[in-house]
């Protein structure tokens, strides 16, 4: 198990087709967050600060802290909402 990843967040990552550490790194923390949405779950923002944290081995709230804007302009970006 990924660290900050607990059973219920590797749940949702599985039911969004993420089965391994392999492909989460490929998708990294945006598109896997954006893909558990998709699979119809509402996480909340800390899921997203737990992935990158587990991607980058840092405690999510440290992501939390210092990546907040960084990664929610990414996941703006991502999801097609910037002008």
């Amino acid at each position: 198990m990924l660290r900050n990843l607990g059973l219920s967040s590797m749940h949702m990552l599985a039911s969004a087709g993420i089965e391994s550490e392999a492909q989460l790194r490929e998708l990294g923390a945006v598109a896997a967050y954006a893909a558990v949405q998709r699979a119809g779950f509402k996480p909340s923002l800390n899921l997203l600060w737990a992935i990158e944290g587990a991607l980058s081995n840092r405690h999510w709230q440290d992501v939390a802290h210092d990546d907040r804007l960084d990664l929610l302009l990414a996941l703006d970006h991502f999801l097609g909402h910037t002008n």
